[in-house]
């Protein structure tokens, strides 16, 4: 029966493609993107897998009397740095997908 044939051929290549998404998705937990504010004052490091690795804080941008200014530094680093995460993901998975948007990759 071709039916079969054509499932089975269906299932080698979306095993094919789940190992190649295990391989990205390993190789972006190893790469680390940085975002930075306040000129380079405040920087923040996340992995490919959008995770928070540190903070940098030059003590110069410390002031106790606006602990408000370097809140809002470390936020503004931390979402530039998860949207940089989030670019390499999704570049490195269309390299995969041909481009293709598949939901719930990522």
């Amino acid at each position: 029966m071709a039916g079969l044939g054509d499932f089975s051929n269906l299932l080698k290549q979306a095993q094919k493609m789940q190992k190649e998404l295990s391989r990205i998705q390993g190789e972006l937990s190893e790469r680390v993107v940085e975002g930075s504010s306040g000129g380079g004052m405040v920087k923040a490091h996340v992995n490919g897998s959008q995770e928070l690795l540190s903070i940098k804080i030059d003590p110069k941008v410390v002031d106790p009397e606006d602990v408000e200014m370097l809140e809002d530094l470390v936020t503004a680093a931390v979402k530039q740095a998860l949207k940089a995460a989030k670019e390499l993901s999704e570049k490195e998975m269309a390299k995969m997908t041909g481009g293709i948007n598949l939901p719930g990759l990522f």
